[in-house]
């Protein structure tokens, strides 16, 4: 395996990739796809892999975590894969349409969605483009811009498959949309995964994707989202990242609102060597609601970095942001928070908050909440804490008999629950409340019934 510098400009590596593999990437696929693929990649090699000079990306680095020489995912997996034998996900009882996607590729043979409503559609990215042109064209790549972030740009010139959804008109989903996001290959991989989520006026749908890593070899996963909201619809999205310490995952998610809209994002880090997550909303119709939670979990030398940005474009919404780190051993976290109130979003309601608790002192966090009013008739909040368990509290519950352990396991299930609270599923509720406790006792969060037991 040959090795990288950080110092090497890693864009001529992925460059003479893209040459490559150019034609593979070009046949079968869509042209909505492909007329993206060649300015993506010359924004991308304009920009680079980011590295903390980057504003966006101070503090994570990216360029070791691209220098390994992986296998690319550019074709499908063929193999038979029956999710029933080889994973039940960490929500067993939770009643879903559930689907499968295999290294970045949706599953073509997929038997697990039972019947949906009228109208819905889910399948590969790749078959919606060639099945249901104009509403793919309409979408792909309007909200994701790949000149403002390379691994934006890197995602669009390799895609080539990932998850479609669409909800026609005042369609109802009565039960959530399941996504098992598993990656399994030989050897170390990297896995590109393109997605497009339609949620037509009047439909409600709630998504959850859990994503998950098969064996020990070391993966590299880029992937973007791009979600558009109708007029009075109502969307949730839960993501729960559970993946061992040899991966990475750069997760993009773009979410475009009108009016009326309702839409909440759950982002539950439980596991991962170095996870990023975008999330950047755009709130463009009247009397909007944007909700983001976030949660993660860290111990050893894991790092989680959440990035949000939510650009109040019209008058009369209200956005709403909690994210919460826990950090023990070595591990490290950011969260930057971006909320833009433009000129004409009066009467905007937008409110941020990051709270954070450090177990150890080799535990670190950096936290930088932003805000950027335009508009004057506005109420808008922003906040951050980083500290330690309240020896106090902590002392509260020592001297009423309560050991010093179910002390702390005590106080950081109550400090997790405000977010926790917020799922509106309840068995995936329940789940998560055993996973975090699995977790904050230095357990490995993984799921009951993997058949891959990845103790890393």
């Amino acid at each position: 395996m040959s090795v990288i510098t950080e110092n090497t400009d890693l864009s001529l590596k992925y460059t003479a990739h893209y040459n490559e593999v150019k034609e593979l990437l070009f046949d079968g696929s869509s042209e909505i796809l492909n007329a993206k693929r060649n300015k993506a990649f010359r924004d991308f090699v304009a920009k680079g892999i980011p590295n903390r000079k980057v504003e966006d990306y101070k503090y994570t680095n990216l360029h070791p975590k691209f220098t390994p020489d992986y296998q690319f995912s550019h074709t499908p997996d063929e193999s038979d894969a029956d999710v029933k034998e080889i994973y039940s996900c960490d929500v067993p009882q939770l009643n879903t349409h559930l689907t499968l996607l295999f290294n970045g590729w949706y599953y073509k043979k997929n038997d697990n969605l039972g019947k949906l409503p009228k109208g819905v559609i889910i399948d590969g990215l790749e078959s919606a483009a060639n099945q249901y042109p104009e509403l793919v064209e309409k979408h792909y790549a309007s909200v994701a811009n790949t000149e403002s972030d390379s691994m934006v740009a890197l995602n669009t010139a390799f895609a080539k498959d990932g998850y479609f959804l669409y909800v026609p008109k005042n369609a109802v989903v009565e039960m959530p949309i399941q996504i098992l996001n598993l990656l399994k290959k030989d050897e170390d991989a990297y896995s590109t995964q393109r997605n497009l989520v339609i949620v037509e006026p009047g439909a409600q749908v709630k998504l959850v994707v859990c994503d998950h890593t098969l064996n020990l070899n070391q993966y590299l996963s880029n992937s973007v989202t791009e979600v558009f909201v109708g007029e009075n619809a109502h969307f949730e999205y839960y993501t729960v990242q559970n993946q061992h310490n040899k991966s990475t995952s750069i997760n993009s998610v773009f979410v475009k609102q009108e009016q009326n809209s309702n839409a909440t994002t759950h982002t539950v880090s439980m596991h991962g060597g170095l996870i990023r997550n975008n999330l950047k909303f755009i709130i463009d119709g009247e009397n909007a609601e944007a909700n983001m939670y976030g949660m993660a979990f860290l111990d050893r030398q894991q790092h989680v970095d959440n990035f949000t940005q939510v650009i109040h474009g019209k008058s009369h919404c209200q956005s709403n942001q909690i994210y919460k780190y826990v950090l023990d051993e070595k591990a490290t976290g950011a969260f930057s928070g971006r909320i833009h109130v433009a000129r004409d979003a009066q009467k905007t309601n937008a409110f941020q908050r990051n709270n954070n608790i450090l177990l150890t002192d080799q535990a670190t966090m950096q936290t930088k909440p932003q805000l950027i009013i335009d508009a004057d008739d506005v109420k808008c909040s922003h906040g951050a804490t980083v500290g330690q368990i309240d020896e106090e509290a902590l002392f509260y519950l020592r001297a009423r008999g309560i050991d010093k352990d179910k002390a702390r396991m005590i106080m950081m299930n109550a400090f997790a629950h405000e977010v926790v609270q917020e799922i509106n599923i309840e068995a995936l509720r329940e789940r998560i409340d055993d996973l975090i406790e699995k977790r904050l006792k230095g357990e490995v969060a993984q799921c009951h019934d993997c058949a891959y037991n990845c103790d890393c």
